[in-house]
């Protein structure tokens, strides 16, 4: 049978504490709910000592959140700490309240200036104190990986005895190694009496390794797994939910485990935290990266198209993508442009489709993605698809003084000229608004990012966008030398994609 493993979600205090990943209460509020809905086992909510803000939001989270998960709040061992987190989950259906500690001697030294003796007496203290509050309790030893064992052992086994049912050995600093962390909790687990306490691991990636301990200390008997969505947290961040629900998913038979975590809200959770933060993951990152799921060499994308699993061991709908993405660029072969070719509804015999490849080719030396309107230009030719949208004109921004102006003039596909202007917080999002003021096209933002395609004085910038159209993700791509006339493009991109679909529909 399969061990259950328990998620301990830590977006909200360890992930949101990294820089630039802060949140306030209403956005914790809604990140909350969404981690709910993804099926964690416990919601660690913050610090409520540190902030109002924490305390509100912990508050806020408590009303709202249902039954269904475990909410924890973290504290030190202090009193007054503890009073804290009582006082903000008066309101959580299940409260736990998560206590910690330094327990190596570099942290004992140098952080706290207390010996072993003070460090256990302070634990146990603590512990026995929140029982006053809450009747579950987790207890963490801060660096726990660079603390001496038999150290280790004395503090686990007293705080458990004073009522601590979950045990948390945190690599606070990412230094562990895979053989190093399962070792050292098969040895735990055995000095340790206690069959009904829990043992959890919270490894932080600062050499790469954090989703790979954390499965190393599941071999050696860790049954809770303390991760962030996208893996954000302090430093390099933490152990990524995703990566572990999904190595436990699809390496089942190998690890004897799984987690409760609904895999198809992976993708739609991983989105709205970077719209919550703004802080991007990068396209490569597995499960839950644009790239994921993207093929563009063509040997790869050949063994694709006749059987999938050639070179995918996830399904992307089983994590929230729609659809795996043929990718057409430089290492396209002519499998893959023949197959996007047939579904755009062109048809070539043999010579015809060469030319068109050839192309292709061509084209792929000047730029990294080749899009469906770019094989429309390349069969077609400029000039017939001259009228099947929005062109720009001009454009103009200014600074009004805490705001920004955009005046934009698009050639419509009558070849009139059409106006928009608007005004916002940043240059860019006046400039959308003023197109979305000049076509009529309302598009809902997901992601913007920028890139540089080359180097020195032949660079151009490369802007790529997803946006939400109708409940459908649609994205697009512009280059130019100006990354703001990019922008545009690529907003173009994809508004006459829509003004397309709505002249085919009528």
């Amino acid at each position: 049978m399969s061990q259950r493993i328990r998620i301990f979600d830590t977006t909200l205090r360890d992930g949101e504490q990294s820089p630039g990943c802060s949140m306030g209460p209403a956005q914790k509020l809604v990140m909350a709910r969404a981690l709910a809905e993804l099926g964690v086992d416990v919601i660690e909510t913050g610090f409520p000592a540190s902030s109002q803000a924490d305390r509100e939001s912990t508050d806020q989270i408590a009303r709202d959140v249902g039954k269904s998960v475990t909410l924890a709040t973290l504290s030190r061992c202090a009193e007054a700490d503890i009073t804290a987190c009582a006082k903000a989950m008066e309101h959580a259906h299940k409260p736990r309240i998560h206590v910690f500690i330094s327990t190596s001697p570099l942290h004992r030294q140098f952080k706290l200036g207390l010996s072993r003796e003070q460090v256990l007496e302070r634990a146990v203290s603590a512990v026995s104190f929140a029982k006053r509050y809450f009747d579950d309790i987790e207890f963490s030893a801060e660096d726990a990986i660079r603390t001496e064992f038999d150290f280790l052992t004395e503090i686990f086994a007293a705080t458990a005895a004073a009522g601590a049912q979950t045990l948390n050995v945190p690599d606070t600093v990412g230094y562990t190694t895979p053989d190093e962390i399962r070792s050292l909790f098969q040895r735990l687990r055995a000095a340790v009496p206690g069959e009904h306490l829990i043992w959890s691991t919270h490894c932080h990636n600062d050499l790469g390794l954090a989703v790979a301990n954390s499965l190393a200390a599941i071999e050696g008997g860790a049954r809770q797994v303390e991760c962030t969505v996208n893996g954000i947290g302090e430093r390099a961040g933490n152990c990524a939910v995703e990566e572990l629900a999904m190595v436990l998913r699809v390496r089942q038979a190998y690890y004897e485990a799984d987690t409760g975590i609904h895999s198809e809200r992976l993708v739609p959770t991983s989105r709205l935290l970077q719209r919550l933060t703004g802080m991007m993951v990068q396209r490569n990152k597995a499960v839950v990266g644009v790239n994921a799921f993207a093929h563009e060499a063509g040997i790869h994308q050949h063994g694709m198209l006749k059987h999938r699993e050639t070179y995918e061991i996830m399904r992307p709908e089983d994590v929230g993508w729609p659809k795996s993405e043929l990718v057409l660029g430089r290492h396209s072969g002519r499998a893959a442009v023949s197959e996007r070719l047939r579904a755009l509804g062109f048809v070539f015999e043999e010579g015809e489709f060469e030319h068109v490849f050839n192309n292709f080719k061509d084209l792929t030396e000047s730029q990294r993605v080749v899009t469906d309107k770019d094989l429309e230009e390349l069969i077609l030719g400029s000039s017939a698809v001259a009228g099947q949208g929005y062109r720009l004109a001009s454009m103009k921004l200014g600074d009004l003084g805490g705001k920004a102006r955009a005046d934009v003039e698009l050639s419509d596909p009558e070849g009139n000229r059409v106006t928009g202007e608007a005004e916002s917080d940043g240059p860019v999002a006046a400039l959308f608004e003023a197109m979305a003021a000049a076509t009529g096209v309302s598009l809902q933002l997901e992601s913007y990012q920028v890139h540089s395609i080359g180097m020195g004085e032949h660079a151009r910038g490369e802007a790529s966008l997803s946006v939400l159209f109708e409940e459908e993700e649609l994205t697009g791509i512009g280059v130019s030398r100006d990354i703001i006339e990019a922008s545009a493009l690529a907003w173009l991109d994809v508004a006459n994609r829509v003004l397309r679909r709505r002249v085919a529909g009528a």
